[in-house]
């Protein structure tokens, strides 16, 4: 069979293939590029439709499942049209056949629900295709437009889809070609030819595109990109989609990607170790999904093609409902027309360059993506622009426009002077000899300074950065930039441009037409791609998604970068510039959501340019002419290149060494200015991070002969960056040689990378896998990575001293996921210590060291080596420890004091360099300490100079993270002195920074500092961190030259000090210094935050509450509860897009999905106008714990301080003590008792309802039945007792019992848990319970009461581990038991009960839990998720959606890490974890559930659908009182599988016992009929 093209090159196959295929078919009849096969046109006909994200596929076969038919086509957005267009085409050579037909693929549930045919789920499609066609497969990588799939074939059935991000996918190919302005079959060509493999980010194509395009703007080979480019889809898909699941065996590659880019083929087979023999490559590859489809036959209607036809012509211009549309941007042709008329006026003063005489003066801004270049006259008139794409050779460009200047140039003209400005500037600068380089914002502020002389806001989108200027007076007050992704940038909006087959000045136009635009969120841009997608489905018109695009970019700088809450903010004179708003409809969404009409000036994408030719003039004086490079130099102007290794520090960057003979040369490629020609410093400047470094890992251990005791591994990961010295000294003491990892590196990522569980978690953590998996090649007697719940308080007058929910519990994620420490029975420990209480923490360690490892040693675990570890031992090697830890930090400070001191002497400026302790890892923060001192700056860390002042207090955020303590006190510091600045490192991923990030900036502007923040990931370009740096530097030039003046006006002489990083600026100035007083101490501003408190009066005078909704079936029982208690108590109705709108409005976007709803919801009513704002009060909860809930309130107080009403007060609702006082709100035992059994009775309800709706014999039913036993609740709830909720309870529960139902029973059941909010609000979880009953299947939500048992239970299970106080353990018994017995009489009923269960004791819970991990892990959910997923495997629902939002940390552990040992321990556990955010793409989202609800069929059928392993007896680990994964003790089983070992599979896993299977297969198939 021939092979089909792809990527655009459908129509070039030879016609003479065509009929050689079909002998029997006429040319015309069968059109190019498809599959005719008339021989096989006999017996039954099946019809497959693959509808992707990119491409719309479809294959008849027979009932010998051979292809009969097949055609292939990019639907470039239009899938009906592309459909039809298919089956036109289909219908010449097959007009009257009859055919079942199945509809798959991300896009086909629409159509299919259109056309009314079968939707069979494509990863279940892709699986029947599989194992019909090629049965010898293993694990089958399938990569599509913009999904990703993985599926396992080798025990049982497991499948992965890609979650909310495109990255690594086709048209994430697609996108990285046209960087490299070619298709993808031209990339493909390209990596044949590399050499050079450059690290690209991964985890993002956003990101990754900020690592492209500074390689090839400095020049790297377009082959060595292109292969680095596919290199980057395997790295992704690996670590994404296997986690914790390693590829072996055979493996099939199907989709179209891989089945014609053959170097992203060899890519997989280098990285997955493949040999020929384990490769499977199968014929049309891409075909296989449509294929697998056509194979369902599941339902028996036939069709013929001109039927479907017919179906789609009668669909007219059906469109669908999901994504929410917005005001179009022009109402009216008028409104159109006196858009134009204002920006035609808006013109640059120009002048004639035919004629001119003089000098004439050039700016060149080499932009990331386009060269722009301007030249203007003596007198200032644009003589001549230039602007183009730089096509990635920004020096080849450079030379173009030189040349083209040359040739316009008047004889007898001069070329005053040349500035350079943007990425190239540098490269420029050595290259063509140009006269000076100056930063992009002074360019653009100078430009705009021109043209409107009274600007107040200039904002500029570029290709891949954002640029906002505040200016006042003339002067920069203000910078703003976006983060380290460009999403929402342009080079976004001219990439999808590209893929609708348009160029970006159609795509505008088509915008300005457009009637419903598309909502597409303001969250990352890849999240748009999906929600694009998912419009396009819906039948959306490329001009409402345009328009929908122009909308998303300008919500992004609004609210994502410039942060703006209200548009009065950036005055009414605004300017607008750079390539994006050349689109008129960009221009129109921004004075739209602004209000304010903006100028933009003609040359709006030569601003920066326009600036700096300015600014040559400016420089040039009366008589200065230019050193630039003549006309013929430049045309003889050749580059040549070579690599080498820097070795000036450790970081050994890979240098590109540009030489342009005459020994000038650029050096590009160093993360540094080291190697970048800058001169020779005056003073070696202070780097605290390289010393802190330095002191923290460079520590004499014992030679072998003196450590009796063995090896210990301690991984350099995590809290190890703080804890190190501690650990050290402690193994040390007691004679064990401690060995660290190797340094961070690419490599160590990679070596990890099979067995990460999340791929949405911090880069810092996925780094700890590699350093676990360099110590277990390091063979030492055990691993040593201890959780650590609490650090040691530095600050008494902080709230708490947690750490972070991955640094203190990820150690268990490491240990879930890693097969070598099961299959080489490595110890590796990481039980919680009590790291922050000196008498518990000897205790628990001599548990550890010397009685636990014994054991697993005696067990086969680690080695243990040496005379037995005494009680005495443990206790000094503790002292010992202590002693090294407090000389550690105490150093730290001196160093701090030293550098401070340093640079008072010398006249030299300090930057804080802010951030959690791992920060100091080079590979983590990209070497950018070098970067900062290499401009002359001197580096601190922010434990280097907290010490030195305390913080105001109360701040906003509720303090309870160590570090973040620290960053508070360092950040005060710096407004304290003139000679120190700050800036921030935020690693992507982070929540809790989404909070410390505010605050901080809140604490530097409060007292007029420039805040600055550098979001670091894999990522390593780091141009938006020199653009910042510099920025600042140009801050510090302007404040110079003021103190010079100052001096010369005084009449005195200026000396600067000899470690100035900056001389004083000689321009005009460009930023505003007069904040600044002269001296090295300033005066700041207390950031102290007054809270303002609930008082009697204000319940007196019958203030409204507003209490925002989480899970509406028990919130509407307990609002019952307080109006009865006398408070005027208001529960905001179920959150709606406004509610999403305006908590992005008001909370930082980094911050999880129920942060945003809660504060949403009630700004939202804020801002209703329903409500005396001066009579209103709001409500919150919060935990305690180190999760981000319990600082909601802190979110909701910002945000109702920025909407203008500070004087609402917010009242807590909490069970620990958390510095909140409201004297005017009080929980009685009565109103509290209330509140207990509302919730009890909420529970009893929602599970009968879900129990019973779906097999509801008269539909209604069920929902009639629950309403009336809620209403009578509602009037009841208030005077609850044990009684008279019994009562109710009976009732109810004999009700639901006698409720007529059909085929009870039958359906899947499928369990829901995840974070609390989503999981019960419908809004959160996009009504995931509805999703389920709709697939015909049986939702089972575990109930609310368990979270707060939870939470009490705490204190009892830590005592073993962490401690905890007699009496805390006593109350919270007594509470327990007290819930208990009121819940007893209904627990009872329930037991009896035919259909229903009674809840689990929170004991048992915890029991279970103990399966997989420590109950210490108790942050968010904690180990209650994990409970909740082995209690519903235990009650027939091993079917679970695991719910949380996009990027919840505790997550992380309790959710992802541990679906890998659920399996292990249960092989029928079917889980999907799904991520849920604002701007998630829904059908990605229902993608997944349907994947796993059809799993839960196929096994629901099959009686069991997987295979049973037999797991030997799981010994209880007294380390973490867990059952270790264990495997595989026989002799000769090697990493993998070893002797004996059957299908991949490893020797422990035989087949068992059909009596085993039948006992399983009874538990799951009850009721089957």
């Amino acid at each position: 069979m021939v092979k089909i093209p792809v990527m655009g090159e459908v129509d070039e196959m030879p016609e003479q293939e065509m009929a050689a295929e079909a002998p029997g078919a006429t040319a015309g009849a069968v059109s190019d590029g498809a599959i005719w096969n008339p021989d096989a046109a006999t017996s039954n006909l099946h019809l497959g439709i693959d509808v992707g994200s990119t491409t719309v596929k479809l294959a008849v076969l027979n009932d010998d499942n051979q292809i009969v038919y097949a055609k292939y086509q990019r639907h470039h957005t239009d899938v009906r049209a592309c459909a039809r267009d298919l089956f036109v085409q289909a219908a010449a050579v097959l007009p009257e056949a009859q055919m079942t037909c199945a509809i798959t693929g991300s896009g086909g549930l629409l159509l299919s629900q259109w056309l009314g045919l079968e939707f069979v789920q494509e990863v279940i499609a892709s699986k029947r295709a599989v194992e019909t066609m090629i049965p010898q497969t293993d694990v089958a990588i399938e990569l599509g437009g913009e999904d990703a799939k993985i599926i396992y074939f080798d025990q049982g059935i497991e499948q992965r889809m890609n979650g909310t991000c495109a990255g690594g996918t086709g048209a994430f190919i697609d996108q990285m070609a046209t960087l490299l302005h070619t298709d993808a079959s031209g990339l493909n060509e390209l990596a044949k030819g590399a050499t050079t493999i450059y690290p690209i980010a991964s985890r993002c194509g956003v990101f990754a595109k900020s690592d492209v395009q500074p390689l090839l703007n400095e020049g790297a080979r377009q082959e060595d990109v292109a292969a680095s480019i596919f290199q980057a889809v395997v790295t992704q898909t690996i670590s994404g989609l296997a986690c914790g699941r390693p590829i072996r065996g055979n493996v099939a590659f199907l989709g179209g990607p891989l089945q014609y880019l053959s170097e992203l083929r060899e890519r997989f087979y280098i990285t997955l170790e493949l040999d020929e023999a384990h490769r499977i490559v199968p014929e049309n590859a891409h075909l296989f999904v449509a294929s697998g489809a056509a194979m369902a036959h599941e339902s028996e209607k036939l069709s013929t093609f001109p039927e479907l036809i017919a179906a789609i012509d009668a669909l007219g211009d059906t469109q669908g409902s999901e994504v929410a549309r917005l005001d179009p941007l022009f109402a009216t042709d008028a409104d159109y027309k006196e858009f134009k008329q204002r920006h035609d006026q808006e013109v640059v003063p120009r002048g004639e360059l035919e004629g001119y005489q003089g000098r004439v003066f050039i700016g060149l801004d080499a932009g990331s993506t386009t060269m722009k270049a301007a030249m203007v006259g003596e007198d200032g008139q644009l003589l001549y622009t230039w602007y183009g794409n730089n096509n990635g050779d920004i020096l080849g460009t450079a030379k173009t426009i030189m040349a083209d200047f040359y040739a316009h140039i008047p004889a007898g003209c001069t070329i005053g002077h040349v500035t350079t400005t943007g990425y190239g500037e540098a490269l420029l600068i050595e290259a063509l000899k140009a006269d000076s380089g100056e930063i992009e914002t002074v360019a653009h502020l100078r430009g705009a300074k021109a043209f409107l002389p009274g600007v107040q806001f200039i904002l500029d989108i570029g290709g891949q950065d954002m640029k906002c200027l505040r200016v006042a007076d003339g002067v920069i007050e203000h910078i703003m930039l976006n983060e380290a992704c460009s999403s929402g940038c342009g080079s976004f909006i001219e990439s999808f441009a590209v893929s609708m087959d348009m160029g970006v000045e159609q795509f505008a136009r088509e915008a300005i037409g457009a009637l419903q635009p598309v909502d597409l969120g303001s969250r990352c841009t890849v999240f748009m791609n999906s929600r694009v997608k998912q419009a396009q489905k819906e039948g959306a018109t490329v001009g409402d998604i345009a328009a929908g695009l122009s909308y998303s970019v300008i919500k992004n700088a609004l609210f994502k970068v410039i942060k703006l809450r209200d548009p009065k903010e950036i005055g009414t004179q605004v300017i607008v510039q750079g390539g994006t708003f050349m689109s008129d409809a960009t221009l129109r969404a921004f004075e739209l959501l602004t209000g304010v009409n903006a100028v933009r000036p003609d040359i709006a994408g030569c601003m920066g340019a326009y600036g700096a030719a300015l600014l040559a003039r400016d420089r040039a004086g009366a008589e200065g002419t230019s050193t630039i490079l003549s006309a013929e130099e430049i045309a003889a102007l050749t580059v040549t290149q070579r690599h080498a290794r820097c070795g000036r520090c450790s970081n050994n960057c890979q240098l590109t060494i540009n030489d342009f003979g005459g020994g000038r040369r650029f050096i590009t490629g160093n993360r540094c200015e080291k190697g970048a020609g800058n001169h020779a410093k005056k003073q070696e400047v202070p780097n605290l991070f390289a010393a802190k470094n330095d002191l923290l890992f460079n520590r004499p251990v014992l030679a072998e002969e003196d450590a009796p005791r063995g090896t210990v591994g301690i991984p350099r990961a995590l809290n190890m960056y703080e804890n190190y010295p501690f650990w050290h000294a402690f193994f040390t003491k007691l004679g064990f040689r401690v060995v660290l990892s190797d340094d961070s590196s690419k490599k160590t990522y990679d070596a990890g990378i099979e067995s990460m569980p999340s791929e949405s978690v911090c880069y810092p953590a996925k780094l700890s896998h590699g350093h676990v998996m360099n110590l277990i090649d390091k063979d030492v007697d055990f691993i040593w990575m201890p959780c650590i719940r609490w650090e040691r308080k530095e600050d008494p007058a902080a709230g708490n001293c947690y750490n972070c929910p991955i640094v203190m519990s990820y150690p268990t994620a490491l240990g879930l996921n890693i097969d070598e420490i099961a299959s080489k029975n490595v110890e590796f420990m990481y039980p919680f210590v009590p790291y922050h209480d000196k008498i518990e923490l000897k205790r628990r360690l001599y548990e550890l060291i010397a009685v636990e490892r014994v054991q697993d040693a005696e067990e086969g675990r680690g080695r243990v080596r040496g005379p037995k570890i005494t009680r005495s031992e443990i206790d000094a090697a503790v002292n010992a420890a202590y002693e090294e830890d407090a000389r550690f930090h105490e150093r730290i400070q001196e160093m701090g004091e030293e550098a401070i001191h340093w640079i008072e002497e010398h006249g030299g400026h300090g930057i804080v360099l802010a951030g959690r302790p791992y920060h100091n890892d080079p590979e983590i923060n990209h070497a950018l300490p070098e970067l900062i001192t290499s401009f002359g700056f001197a580096v601190l860390t922010e434990d280097s100079v907290a010490h030195l002042v305390k913080p105001d207090r109360p701040i906003r955020v509720v303090d309870q993270w160590m570090f973040h303590s620290r960053l508070y006190r360092a950040a005060k510091l710096v407004t304290l002195r003139n000679d120190l600045d700050l800036i921030q490192l935020n690693s992507f991923g982070c929540g809790l920074d989404a909070l410390t990030t505010d605050q901080v900036q809140e604490i530097l502007e409060g007292s007029g500092k420039i805040y600055t923040v550098l979001k670091i990931d894999e990522v390593s370009n780091l141009g938006a961190a020199r653009i910042r740096i510099r920025s600042l530097m140009a801050a510090l030039k302007d404040q110079e030259a003021e103190r010079a003046a100052e001096a010369a006006r005084a009449g005195e002489a200026y000396e600067q000090g000899d470690a100035a990083p900056v001389a004083p600026s000689e321009d005009a100035p460009a930023f505003s210094t007069h904040k600044y007083a002269l001296s090295a101490q300033r005066r700041a501003n207390s950031a102290a935050f007054p809270k303002v408190q609930f008082t009697e009066e204000m319940r007196g005078q019958g203030y409204t509450i507003l209490c925002p909704q989480m899970a509406p079936i028990h919130f509407d029982l307990v609002k019952e509860v307080m109006k009865a208690a006398g408070y005027n108590f208001v529960l905001l109705p179920s959150t709606d897009r406004g509610a999403v709108e305006a908590g992005l409005r008001y909370v930082n976007n980094d911050i999880c999905y129920p942060s945003i709803l809660v504060t949403g919801q009630i700004m939202e009513a804020i801002e209703s106008g329903k409500y005396d704002l001066n009579r209103t009060a709001v409500i919150i909860s919060q935990t305690g714990g180190g999760c981000r809930a319990t600082n909601y309130i802190a979110l909701i107080r910002k945000a109702l301080r920025e909407s203008g009403n500070p004087q609402v007060p917010v009242i807590s609702l909490a069970a620990v003590k958390l510095d909140e006082q409201n004297p005017g709100f009080k929980l009685t035992p009565n109103l509290l008792k209330a509140a207990v059994y509302c919730v009890l009775f909420g529970d009893v309800m929602m599970q009968m309802l879900y129990r019973t709706r779906p097999y509801e014999a008269t539909p209604g039913s069920a929902n009639a039945l629950f309403e009336e036993y809620m209403e009578r609740a509602r009037k009841l709830a208030p005077k609850f007792t044990r009684r008279s909720f019994t009562r109710l309870s009976r009732e109810a529960i004999r009700a639901f019992d006698t409720l007529p139902l059909v085929g009870e029973g039958t359906k899947p059941r499928v369990g829901v848990v995840g974070e609390i909010l989503v999981k019960f609000h419908p809004t959160a979880n996009n009504h995931v319970v509805e999703v389920i009953e709709s697939e015909g299947c049986e939702a089972v939500v575990p109930g609310l009461l368990d979270f707060f048992l939870y939470s009490m239970s705490n204190a009892k299970v830590q005592k073993d581990e962490l401690g905890s106080s007699a009496a805390s353990r006593a109350t919270m018994d007594a509470v327990i038991g007290l819930v208990d017995w009121m819940r007893k009489p209904v627990d009872e009923l329930l037991e009896r009960s035919d259909r229903f269960e009674r809840p689990e004791p929170i004991s048992v819970m915890a029991q279970k839990a103990t399966q997989v991990l420590s109950l210490c892990n108790n942050m968010g959910e904690g180990w209650l998720l994990t409970a909740e997923m082995l209690d519903l495997i235990d009650h027939g629902a091993p079917n679970i959606i695991c719910t949380q939002p996009f990027a919840c940390l505790p997550n992380h552990v309790v959710g992802k890490a541990v679906i890998k040992e659920l399996r292990r321990q249960h092989p029928e556990s079917n889980i999907v974890a799904v991520d849920y955010d604002p701007g998630a793409s829904e059908v990605n989202q229902l993608n997944r559930i349907k994947l796993m609800i059809s799993v839960a069929k196929e096994n629901l059928r099959a009686g069991k659908g997987f295979t049973m392993q037999s797991v030997k007896p799981l010994a209880m680990d007294m380390d973490d009182s867990k059952f270790r994964p264990y495997h595989g003790d026989d002799a000769g089983s090697g990493a993998r599988g070893g002797a004996g070992a059957a299908g991949g599979s490893c020797s422990a896993c035989g087949a068992v016992t059909d009596d085993a299977v039948a006992a399983v297969a009874e538990r799951l198939g009850e009721g089957v009929k």
